[in-house]
Protein backbone atom coordinates (compact mmCIF):
# COMPACT_ATOMS: atom_id res chain seq x y z
CA UNK A 1 0.00 0.00 0.00
CA UNK A 2 1.27 3.05 -0.84
CA UNK A 3 1.47 5.70 2.16
CA UNK A 4 -0.02 9.21 2.46
CA UNK A 5 2.44 11.97 2.01
CA UNK A 6 0.11 15.18 3.06
CA UNK A 7 -2.57 15.52 5.73
CA UNK A 8 -5.32 18.04 6.21
CA UNK A 9 -4.48 19.45 9.73
CA UNK A 10 -6.17 22.04 12.12
CA UNK A 11 -2.69 23.99 13.37
CA UNK A 12 -2.17 26.48 16.07
CA UNK A 13 -0.10 29.33 14.72
CA UNK A 14 -1.65 32.03 17.33
CA UNK A 15 -2.71 31.36 20.66
CA UNK A 16 -6.14 33.33 20.75
CA UNK A 17 -6.80 33.05 16.84
CA UNK A 18 -8.41 30.26 14.78
CA UNK A 19 -6.85 27.28 13.77
CA UNK A 20 -5.47 26.89 10.77
CA UNK A 21 -7.02 24.49 8.76
CA UNK A 22 -4.60 23.25 5.73
CA UNK A 23 -2.34 20.11 4.74
CA UNK A 24 0.82 19.45 5.50
CA UNK A 25 3.51 17.34 4.50
CA UNK A 26 4.76 13.75 6.57
CA UNK A 27 7.92 12.70 7.82
CA UNK A 28 9.73 11.33 4.37
CA UNK A 29 9.87 8.09 6.40
CA UNK A 30 9.56 6.61 10.17
CA UNK A 31 11.99 6.92 12.76
CA UNK A 32 12.10 4.17 15.57
CA UNK A 33 9.22 4.12 17.65
CA UNK A 34 7.17 5.51 15.46
CA UNK A 35 3.39 4.60 14.24
CA UNK A 36 1.65 5.96 11.20
CA UNK A 37 -2.14 6.10 12.02
CA UNK A 38 -4.70 6.75 10.20
CA UNK A 39 -7.29 8.34 12.61
CA UNK A 40 -11.19 7.36 12.47
CA UNK A 41 -12.30 9.92 14.91
CA UNK A 42 -10.91 12.53 17.88
CA UNK A 43 -11.96 14.03 20.38
CA UNK A 44 -11.69 17.92 21.50
CA UNK A 45 -10.84 18.19 24.92
CA UNK A 46 -11.02 21.60 26.95
CA UNK A 47 -7.47 21.40 28.09
CA UNK A 48 -6.90 21.98 23.83
CA UNK A 49 -9.28 25.27 24.66
CA UNK A 50 -6.54 26.20 27.22
CA UNK A 51 -4.03 25.56 24.65
CA UNK A 52 -5.39 27.63 22.06
CA UNK A 53 -6.05 30.48 24.54
CA UNK A 54 -2.83 30.73 26.03
CA UNK A 55 -4.02 29.55 29.72
CA UNK A 56 -0.81 28.63 30.36
CA UNK A 57 1.36 31.64 29.09
CA UNK A 58 3.28 31.82 25.96
CA UNK A 59 3.60 29.25 23.40
CA UNK A 60 6.61 28.41 22.72
CA UNK A 61 6.43 25.49 19.88
CA UNK A 62 3.95 27.55 17.65
CA UNK A 63 3.01 26.31 15.13
CA UNK A 64 2.41 22.65 15.82
CA UNK A 65 -0.36 20.89 16.18
CA UNK A 66 -3.22 20.10 18.85
CA UNK A 67 -5.11 16.59 20.05
CA UNK A 68 -4.53 13.79 22.41
CA UNK A 69 -7.22 11.35 22.24
CA UNK A 70 -8.37 9.52 19.39
CA UNK A 71 -9.03 6.27 17.42
CA UNK A 72 -7.45 5.13 14.90
CA UNK A 73 -5.98 2.19 11.86
CA UNK A 74 -2.22 1.57 12.08
CA UNK A 75 -0.79 1.89 8.89
CA UNK A 76 2.92 1.72 9.33
CA UNK A 77 5.67 1.06 12.15
CA UNK A 78 8.63 2.38 12.41
CA UNK A 79 11.78 0.53 13.37
CA UNK A 80 11.68 -1.53 17.37
CA UNK A 81 7.91 -1.05 17.23
CA UNK A 82 6.32 -4.29 18.80
CA UNK A 83 3.26 -3.19 20.73
CA UNK A 84 1.27 -2.56 17.56
CA UNK A 85 1.63 -4.01 13.94
CA UNK A 86 -0.29 -2.49 10.94
CA UNK A 87 -4.03 -3.02 10.21
CA UNK A 88 -4.48 -2.34 14.10
CA UNK A 89 -7.18 -0.57 15.72
CA UNK A 90 -5.73 1.72 18.39
CA UNK A 91 -6.94 4.12 20.89
CA UNK A 92 -4.20 7.11 21.08
CA UNK A 93 -4.11 8.30 24.37
CA UNK A 94 -1.56 11.55 25.74
CA UNK A 95 -0.26 9.33 28.78
CA UNK A 96 2.51 7.25 28.26
CA UNK A 97 1.44 3.37 28.39
CA UNK A 98 3.90 1.34 30.60
CA UNK A 99 6.08 -0.43 27.90
CA UNK A 100 7.01 0.46 24.27
CA UNK A 101 9.07 2.88 22.48
CA UNK A 102 8.88 6.87 23.01
CA UNK A 103 10.06 8.01 20.06
CA UNK A 104 11.70 11.34 18.94
CA UNK A 105 8.46 13.65 17.73
CA UNK A 106 7.45 13.89 14.59
CA UNK A 107 9.03 16.66 11.91
CA UNK A 108 5.98 17.73 9.99
CA UNK A 109 6.70 20.59 7.20
CA UNK A 110 3.94 23.30 6.58
CA UNK A 111 4.74 26.06 3.44
CA UNK A 112 8.34 24.57 3.62
CA UNK A 113 8.87 25.21 7.48
CA UNK A 114 9.29 22.80 10.34
CA UNK A 115 6.12 22.28 12.46
CA UNK A 116 6.21 21.23 15.97
CA UNK A 117 4.43 18.31 17.51
CA UNK A 118 4.21 16.11 20.17
CA UNK A 119 4.28 12.48 21.00
CA UNK A 120 0.91 12.53 19.56
CA UNK A 121 -1.51 14.35 17.56
CA UNK A 122 -5.22 13.83 17.00
CA UNK A 123 -6.30 17.24 15.14
CA UNK A 124 -4.69 15.74 11.64
CA UNK A 125 -6.29 12.29 9.75
CA UNK A 126 -3.02 10.84 9.33
CA UNK A 127 -0.42 11.00 12.31
CA UNK A 128 2.87 10.16 13.56
CA UNK A 129 2.47 9.11 16.93
CA UNK A 130 5.17 7.62 19.41
CA UNK A 131 4.67 3.66 20.16
CA UNK A 132 3.65 4.38 23.46
CA UNK A 133 1.22 6.85 23.72
CA UNK A 134 -1.17 4.04 21.48
CA UNK A 135 -2.85 1.04 22.98
CA UNK A 136 -4.39 -2.05 20.88
CA UNK A 137 -8.31 -1.44 20.90
CA UNK A 138 -9.04 -5.04 20.75
CA UNK A 139 -12.85 -4.62 20.76
CA UNK A 140 -13.50 -2.08 17.58
CA UNK A 141 -17.32 -1.61 17.75
CA UNK A 142 -17.78 1.28 19.19
CA UNK A 143 -15.02 3.63 17.59
CA UNK A 144 -16.85 6.65 18.27
CA UNK A 145 -16.45 6.10 22.22
CA UNK A 146 -13.87 4.57 22.57
CA UNK A 147 -12.19 7.55 21.54
CA UNK A 148 -13.02 9.07 24.83
CA UNK A 149 -10.37 6.41 26.63
CA UNK A 150 -7.58 8.63 25.04
CA UNK A 151 -8.09 11.39 28.03
CA UNK A 152 -12.17 11.75 29.91
CA UNK A 153 -12.66 8.71 30.53
CA UNK A 154 -8.62 7.65 32.04
CA UNK A 155 -8.36 11.04 33.53
CA UNK A 156 -12.13 11.38 35.31
CA UNK A 157 -11.95 7.61 36.37
CA UNK A 158 -7.93 7.98 36.92
CA UNK A 159 -8.97 10.73 39.37
CA UNK A 160 -11.48 9.27 41.42
CA UNK A 161 -9.18 5.74 41.70
CA UNK A 162 -6.36 7.00 42.43
CA UNK A 163 -6.71 10.38 43.92
CA UNK A 164 -9.22 9.45 46.56
CA UNK A 165 -9.80 6.76 48.85
CA UNK A 166 -12.78 5.51 51.25
CA UNK A 167 -15.61 6.38 49.65
CA UNK A 168 -18.29 4.40 50.55
CA UNK A 169 -21.14 6.98 51.69
CA UNK A 170 -19.30 10.40 51.13
CA UNK A 171 -20.37 13.57 50.35
CA UNK A 172 -19.25 15.09 47.06
CA UNK A 173 -18.86 18.47 44.23
CA UNK A 174 -17.88 18.22 41.13
CA UNK A 175 -17.49 21.79 39.64
CA UNK A 176 -17.49 21.71 35.88
CA UNK A 177 -19.62 19.08 34.00
CA UNK A 178 -18.02 18.84 30.63
CA UNK A 179 -16.16 15.45 28.73
CA UNK A 180 -13.93 14.62 31.70
CA UNK A 181 -16.40 16.12 34.60
CA UNK A 182 -18.97 13.42 33.36
CA UNK A 183 -16.77 10.95 33.50
CA UNK A 184 -15.62 11.47 37.32
CA UNK A 185 -19.49 11.78 37.99
CA UNK A 186 -19.76 8.27 36.57
CA UNK A 187 -16.90 6.95 38.15
CA UNK A 188 -18.19 8.79 41.95
CA UNK A 189 -21.48 7.11 41.28
CA UNK A 190 -19.94 3.64 40.70
CA UNK A 191 -17.68 3.64 43.78
CA UNK A 192 -20.64 4.18 46.27
CA UNK A 193 -20.39 8.18 47.12
CA UNK A 194 -23.84 9.18 48.82
CA UNK A 195 -23.68 12.45 47.12
CA UNK A 196 -22.88 14.11 43.51
CA UNK A 197 -23.60 17.46 43.62
CA UNK A 198 -23.00 18.71 39.79
CA UNK A 199 -22.85 22.33 38.69
CA UNK A 200 -22.37 23.88 36.09
CA UNK A 201 -22.98 27.14 33.81
CA UNK A 202 -24.96 25.18 31.27
CA UNK A 203 -28.25 23.51 31.63
CA UNK A 204 -28.13 20.57 29.11
CA UNK A 205 -24.37 19.64 30.90
CA UNK A 206 -26.32 19.33 33.95
CA UNK A 207 -28.76 16.95 32.21
CA UNK A 208 -26.09 14.77 31.08
CA UNK A 209 -24.42 14.75 34.80
CA UNK A 210 -27.80 13.29 35.67
CA UNK A 211 -28.09 10.36 33.50
CA UNK A 212 -24.16 9.75 34.68
CA UNK A 213 -25.14 9.57 38.59
CA UNK A 214 -25.15 13.45 39.78
CA UNK A 215 -27.50 13.02 42.83
CA UNK A 216 -28.30 16.95 42.61
CA UNK A 217 -27.44 19.75 39.88
CA UNK A 218 -27.11 23.27 40.22
CA UNK A 219 -26.60 26.01 37.45
CA UNK A 220 -24.84 28.78 38.96
CA UNK A 221 -25.05 31.10 36.92
CA UNK A 222 -28.73 31.08 38.11
CA UNK A 223 -28.22 30.89 41.74
CA UNK A 224 -26.32 31.53 44.60
CA UNK A 225 -24.76 28.41 44.47
CA UNK A 226 -22.48 29.28 47.46
CA UNK A 227 -24.87 29.81 49.86
CA UNK A 228 -26.58 26.65 48.93
CA UNK A 229 -23.82 24.75 49.30
CA UNK A 230 -23.00 26.06 52.65
CA UNK A 231 -26.39 24.98 54.10
CA UNK A 232 -26.55 21.83 52.16
CA UNK A 233 -22.73 21.02 54.31
CA UNK A 234 -22.89 23.24 57.58
CA UNK A 235 -23.36 20.10 59.84
CA UNK A 236 -20.79 17.69 58.94
CA UNK A 237 -18.72 19.54 56.12
CA UNK A 238 -17.90 18.10 52.72
CA UNK A 239 -15.72 15.29 51.92
CA UNK A 240 -15.09 15.56 48.21
CA UNK A 241 -14.38 18.59 46.18
CA UNK A 242 -13.48 18.26 42.54
CA UNK A 243 -12.79 21.26 40.32
CA UNK A 244 -12.65 20.91 36.96
CA UNK A 245 -12.64 24.18 35.86
CA UNK A 246 -8.96 26.06 36.96
CA UNK A 247 -11.10 29.54 38.26
CA UNK A 248 -9.37 30.04 41.43
CA UNK A 249 -11.83 31.68 43.26
CA UNK A 250 -14.15 28.45 42.57
CA UNK A 251 -10.80 26.45 43.93
CA UNK A 252 -10.26 28.73 47.04
CA UNK A 253 -13.53 28.48 48.17
CA UNK A 254 -14.24 24.82 47.36
CA UNK A 255 -11.22 24.27 49.93
CA UNK A 256 -12.92 26.24 52.44
CA UNK A 257 -16.32 24.01 52.13
CA UNK A 258 -14.55 20.90 52.84
CA UNK A 259 -14.29 19.10 56.59
CA UNK A 260 -11.30 18.67 58.50
CA UNK A 261 -10.44 15.13 57.24
CA UNK A 262 -11.77 16.39 53.23
CA UNK A 263 -10.45 15.80 49.59
CA UNK A 264 -10.05 18.93 47.35
CA UNK A 265 -8.84 17.72 43.77
CA UNK A 266 -8.09 20.23 40.99
CA UNK A 267 -8.23 19.19 37.34
CA UNK A 268 -8.62 21.95 35.79
CA UNK A 269 -5.43 24.76 35.18
CA UNK A 270 -5.39 28.22 36.25
CA UNK A 271 -4.33 30.68 34.04
CA UNK A 272 -0.97 31.38 34.14
CA UNK A 273 -0.41 34.04 37.13
CA UNK A 274 -3.54 33.00 39.10
CA UNK A 275 -2.90 32.19 42.92
CA UNK A 276 -4.76 29.64 45.36
CA UNK A 277 -4.89 31.90 47.99
CA UNK A 278 -5.58 29.24 51.45
CA UNK A 279 -4.92 28.59 54.93
CA UNK A 280 -2.41 26.04 55.26
CA UNK A 281 -2.97 25.33 58.56
CA UNK A 282 -5.73 22.41 57.85
CA UNK A 283 -3.11 20.30 56.23
CA UNK A 284 -1.56 19.44 59.19
CA UNK A 285 -4.55 17.98 60.60
CA UNK A 286 -5.99 15.60 57.73
CA UNK A 287 -7.48 18.33 54.92
CA UNK A 288 -5.87 17.11 51.80
CA UNK A 289 -4.97 19.31 48.49
CA UNK A 290 -3.78 17.59 45.09
CA UNK A 291 -3.37 18.14 41.46
CA UNK A 292 -3.85 15.44 38.81
CA UNK A 293 -1.60 14.80 35.66
CA UNK A 294 -4.23 12.80 33.46
CA UNK A 295 -5.74 10.84 36.43
CA UNK A 296 -2.49 9.19 37.16
CA UNK A 297 -3.32 6.17 34.67
CA UNK A 298 -1.52 3.36 32.90
CA UNK A 299 -3.28 3.92 30.29
CA UNK A 300 -2.52 -0.45 28.67
CA UNK A 301 -2.93 -1.56 32.17
CA UNK A 302 -6.03 0.67 32.78
CA UNK A 303 -8.27 1.28 30.15
CA UNK A 304 -8.93 -2.49 29.73
CA UNK A 305 -10.32 -2.52 33.16
CA UNK A 306 -12.46 0.63 32.49
CA UNK A 307 -13.65 -1.04 29.38
CA UNK A 308 -14.91 -4.18 31.24
CA UNK A 309 -16.33 -2.29 33.85
CA UNK A 310 -18.44 0.58 31.76
CA UNK A 311 -19.79 -2.90 29.53
CA UNK A 312 -20.78 -4.24 32.83
CA UNK A 313 -22.88 -1.16 34.30
CA UNK A 314 -24.01 -1.08 30.23
CA UNK A 315 -22.69 2.26 29.78
CA UNK A 316 -22.59 3.51 26.25
CA UNK A 317 -20.17 6.58 26.52
CA UNK A 318 -21.90 7.66 23.08
CA UNK A 319 -24.33 9.09 25.47
CA UNK A 320 -22.19 11.86 26.26
CA UNK A 321 -21.01 12.84 23.09
CA UNK A 322 -23.08 15.77 21.74
CA UNK A 323 -21.77 16.74 18.90
CA UNK A 324 -19.98 15.22 15.64
CA UNK A 325 -17.82 17.20 13.11
CA UNK A 326 -15.84 17.18 9.93
CA UNK A 327 -11.98 18.80 10.70
CA UNK A 328 -12.80 22.47 8.59
CA UNK A 329 -15.68 22.74 11.11
CA UNK A 330 -13.01 22.80 14.13
CA UNK A 331 -13.22 26.04 14.91
CA UNK A 332 -16.96 26.84 14.73
CA UNK A 333 -17.47 23.40 17.41
CA UNK A 334 -14.86 24.94 19.70
CA UNK A 335 -16.99 27.93 19.90
CA UNK A 336 -19.45 26.08 20.21
CA UNK A 337 -17.91 24.00 23.06
CA UNK A 338 -16.66 27.62 24.59
CA UNK A 339 -20.18 28.83 24.75
CA UNK A 340 -21.98 25.90 26.00
CA UNK A 341 -23.90 24.72 22.71
CA UNK A 342 -22.67 21.58 22.82
CA UNK A 343 -22.91 19.66 26.29
CA UNK A 344 -20.97 16.90 25.92
CA UNK A 345 -17.57 15.90 24.04
CA UNK A 346 -17.45 16.80 20.86
CA UNK A 347 -15.71 14.31 18.35
CA UNK A 348 -14.02 15.14 14.79
CA UNK A 349 -14.66 12.57 12.47
CA UNK A 350 -12.14 11.90 9.42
Amino acid sequence: MELPRHSLAAILVQQKKDLIIDKIELPNKLDVGQVLVKLHYSGICGSQLGEIDGVKGPDKWLPHLLGHEGTGEVLAIGPGVTRVKVCDNVIAHWKPASNGIESKPPRYRWHGKTLNAGFVTTFNEYAVMSENRLSYLKNSDDLIGATLYGCAVTTGFGVVENKLSNLLGKTSVVFGSGGVGLNVIQALYFSGVSEIFAIDLFDDRLELAKKCGATKTFNSRTCDIWEILQEEFKENGLDIFIDNTGNTEIMNRGYNLLNGAGDIVFIGVPKAGDLLKIPSLPLHFGKKISGTHGGEVTPDIDIPRYMRLLKKRNVNLQDIISEKIKLPDINSAIENLRNGQTAGRCIIEF
